[in-house]
């Protein structure tokens, strides 16, 4: 069956980039944003502008305008609409109650600190890991179809929960910028000297933090208490003997696990076993995935 068009809501950064891989790719693609600048970039790289939008509706907006991304726009009633926020519960709290089993949250792990439609790159999905949520309603049909997407534009897909998503992103990306900020702050409090002599690896520790506050805020305060969880996770670490906290650390960070390629049926339980052993879909069968989990091929 033909490929259904994609509408993308919010032309910033993952949006725009989003819809500019589609059309780079030939997949009809239009989109719509607030800001005429941002349309008038998205129709230069092959966006069609219009507030109709129909097939998969994919809402690329800050988190706190995510119930009302869609007001003012004529959407399909039969559209599957999924989202790219980086929390997934309190999206689904708002988003689903009203779309029902329509909606499925995603979040592309991907993205750097700058934002808006100037940072637009058709290359930022390649090989960038991307969680799709499976509900105990989620219709599958409409999940593959989100599926499809992300693997058009190169990403591989991780098949997940709401609740694990935002149990797994505090660990590894909501508190790695409240720790990006602390450092910023410490070395500050530090002094000139202590900034001047700053190089790479306080450049690497901060980077994310210079992204836009407000976003980092609303990702943070969206998962407080997973967020907290995983910073105290962090502090435990921190009172280890520093010699078996850095070979700990270390250990983690070099490990080179390989990847096995497996097949799973187009089946919610399947699925989820595969994104909890960290695996990820990087093609779809007839009725089968294709993927990978860690371990030896």
């Amino acid at each position: 069956m033909p490929a259904p068009p994609v509408g993308v809501v919010g032309l910033g950064q993952l949006g725009g980039s989003l819809a500019a891989a589609l059309a780079a790719a030939g997949r009809p693609v239009s989109g719509w944003d607030v800001d005429p600048a941002a349309r008038e970039a998205a129709a230069a790289r092959g966006v069609r502008i219009t507030r109709e939008l129909s097939g998969v509706v994919v809402l690329a907006v800050p988190l706190p305008a995510m119930a009302t991304a869609l007001d003012g726009l004529a959407v399909d009633p039969d559209a599957t609409v999924t989202d790219l926020g980086s929390v997934k519960v309190p999206v689904l709290d708002a988003v689903g109650r009203t779309l029902g089993r329509r909606f499925v949250g995603g979040h592309p792990m991907c993205g750097t600190e700058r934002s808006g439609h100037g940072a637009t790159d058709p290359a930022l999905f390649t090989g960038a890991r991307w969680a799709l949520c499976l509900e105990p309603d989620t219709e599958l049909p409409r999940w593959l179809r989100v599926a499809e997407v992300a693997l058009a534009v190169g990403a591989e897909v991780v098949p997940v929960t709401a609740a694990e998503h935002d149990d797994a992103v505090a660990a590894i990306s909501h508190v790695p910028h409240l720790l990006a900020a602390a450092l910023a702050a410490a070395a500050a409090d530090a002094g000139p000297l202590a900034l001047a002599l700053a190089a790479g690896s306080f450049r690497d520790g901060t980077r994310v933090i210079g992204s836009d506050p407000g976003f980092v805020t609303a990702m943070v305060e969206g998962n407080a208490e997973p967020a907290a969880a995983a910073l105290d996770r962090v502090l435990a670490q921190l009172s280890r003997p520093w010699p078996e906290l850095v070979t700990a650390g270390h250990a983690v960070a070099t490990r080179t696990p390989g990847r096995r390629t497996v097949r799973v049926p187009l089946e919610r339980a399947a699925l989820l076993a595969l994104g909890r052993a960290g695996g990820a879909v990087h093609r779809r069968l007839a009725a089968f995935v294709e993927g990978w989990v860690p371990g030896q091929g």
